[in-house]
């Protein structure tokens, strides 16, 4: 006797996932996330990102002559000019790196990021339920909002975080003070 149709392929579809490979959506932070690296010259109590900009190498092609055409007294060409054609790469645009100062990440609470997602929200930039989680989603909405503010990142500048009202200003020194 032969089993149903409708088991076999629910049998079928049972195995087929009980083999393949198990995914899980990964999570991980963009490298420049809370390094310990610090920029030369800034306060070892801060905290800092790092945007890494890749240099921009194109080949270019060239010719360029090995001998010169041999031109005879009556300006007729006795031989004509010898070339060969080089290959060489140029860096157009060299390797940048941008250092930013960050929240520190004992500051980055479950509800600092609750905070974080709804002001990004209240903006347009986060569109999901607030979950308290610094997930894909709101790393996204965060290298969107910091993107049009001039820094394409997802590690929360702290720019970026008192320009949403999640952090102080550090009050600056007037010119009354510098005088």
């Amino acid at each position: 006797m032969t089993p149903p149709r409708s088991i076999l392929a629910i049998s079928s579809l049972a195995t087929l996932l009980a083999c393949g490979p198990q995914s899980t959506l990964v999570d991980t932070p963009e490298v420049a996330s809370f390094s310990s690296e610090i920029p030369e010259g800034a306060d070892p109590d801060t905290c800092w990102g790092k945007q890494v900009t890749p240099a921009v190498i194109e080949t270019v092609t060239r010719h360029v002559i090995v001998q010169p055409a041999e031109i005879r007294a009556d300006g007729s060409v006795g031989n004509p000019a010898v070339y060969k054609t080089e290959r060489v790469q140029q860096i157009v645009k060299t390797r940048q790196e941008n250092w930013f100062e960050t929240p520190c990440q004992e500051a980055i609470t479950e509800d600092f990021i609750a905070s974080l997602q709804r002001a990004l929200s209240v903006r347009g930039y986060y569109i999901w339920p607030v979950n308290g989680e610094m997930d894909s989603r709101t790393r996204a909405a965060i290298r969107r909002y910091q993107k049009s503010q001039g820094l394409d990142s997802s590690v929360l500048s702290l720019a970026a975080a008192q320009k949403l009202g999640l952090a102080s200003v550090e009050p600056g020194l007037t010119e009354s003070q510098s005088e």
